[in-house]
């Protein structure tokens, strides 16, 4: 019965992030760094909408793009953190980015389309674009401080070019564009039959100025990506956004509803909690997570581990070039050896072979404890040289 599956599914492969993390779990005594979830609870005065929600019934289906207050909420509250200009009708609530993510590829690809991902990269675009036919072209940027710009992707582009990805704050490395990088991006794609999606899940984790929004430049041909995973430890409560022109939205809409009808009600009300009321509570968070990433930046680097320093999200992407191994090997060799677990930077396409990926979504004693595990096995390995 094998011959009868769809060959697209048969050629993707489950995320390298989860790989590795199947492939370790459960290890007795592990230390693992390898998840981009937030340690923090939900706040509380979100899960007492949610717990509202339930104890008034409100528990049946919505509008698909979303409940109409939860819209206009998510529109007031980009305007207000990013300037951005949005109507109700310019965005559909959605089953967490990812189902953003899907809903949008499978609604601006076609066969034989390309889409431009800067790499390395958050393993989660290419097969979500490969299932639409279409295929995606990385762009190297690690010369460049893992930084794309549009010297960088002016020589990519193509007639079948369709889409071009910026997914900052990046996952893995942290980094984010400046508005100049932004502005010149935008300067290139003005006017040409390209669409920008704008990956921004951690637009509230920045730690070095303010995030800015490429659809500050270039609205019309931008559909941002957004949710509240990650600015409110809201992982489980699956809420995604995704804001693009009507026109746009019009065309998604169907596909959203044929997906999944709408996302649960109660999430949408706790959503709408999260994005009012808790306007700001990913303030606390991301003082915690800047403490954290001065720590284990620091600690990476009196090991003599290259890192680029991060401006954003919850990650860090040091270098083990020296080592001379295939990052896998060497994420392997470190569970094994030091009981500290790092995902392969292979598992974010070929050009992030030579890293490994840190998460600090975790706390000051788990990352010390990690970082000291990971301390000596650094030193014992450059010893036996």
């Amino acid at each position: 019965m094998k011959h009868l599956f769809q060959p697209r599914v048969q050629a993707i492969q489950l995320s390298g992030i989860r790989q590795f993390f199947n492939l370790v779990a459960g290890r007795p005594g592990l230390v693992s760094l390898t998840i981009g979830q937030p340690d923090f609870p939900t706040p509380d005065h979100v899960k007492a909408a949610a717990q509202e929600a339930i104890a008034d019934d409100f528990t049946t289906y919505t509008a698909n793009a979303g409940l109409l207050e939860l819209r206009q909420a998510a529109c007031q509250f980009v305007a207000d953190k990013y300037g951005l200009r949005y109507s109700p009708d310019e965005v559909i609530a959605t089953v967490g980015a990812s189902q953003a993510l899907d809903i949008t590829f499978r609604t601006i690809l076609e066969e034989g389309t390309e889409v431009l991902l800067p790499a390395p990269v958050y393993p989660g675009y290419e097969p979500l674009i490969r299932l639409c036919g279409a295929k995606p072209v990385h762009i190297d940027t690690r010369q460049n401080g893992f930084r794309l710009s549009a010297e960088l992707i002016a020589p990519y582009i193509t007639d079948k070019t369709r889409c071009l990805v910026l997914p900052y704050p990046s996952n893995p490395t942290g980094t984010t564009l400046s508005s100049e990088a932004l502005e010149a991006i935008a300067a290139l794609m003005k006017g040409r039959p390209i669409w920008i999606v704008s990956d921004e899940i951690y637009s509230e984790l920045v730690y070095r100025g303010r995030h800015r929004s490429i659809a500050e430049w270039l609205p019309e041909q931008t559909i941002v990506i957004n949710g509240l995973s990650k600015s409110h430890s809201m992982t489980g409560w699956r809420i995604g956004f995704v804001f693009a022109p009507s026109f746009v939205i019009e065309q998604m809409v169907k596909v959203h509803q044929y997906s999944v009808s709408c996302t649960s009600s109660v999430s949408q009300k706790a959503a709408v909690e999260a994005l009012t009321a808790g306007k700001n509570d990913a303030e606390a968070m991301r003082a915690a997570y800047a403490e954290r990433l001065e720590y284990a930046y620091n600690r990476l680097t009196a090991m003599g581990l290259p890192v680029e320093k991060p401006d954003g999200a919850f990650y860090l992407f040091p270098s083990i070039a020296a080592f001379h191994m295939p990052s896998f090997d060497f994420a392997v060799d470190v569970v094994e050896k030091a009981g500290v677990a790092l995902v392969p930077g292979s598992a974010f396409s070929e050009y992030g072979e030579g890293y490994v990926r840190l998460s600090y979504a975790y706390s000051l004693d788990v990352l010390k404890e990690g970082l000291d595990r990971l301390e000596r096995y650094v030193q014992a390995k450059r010893n036996s040289r």
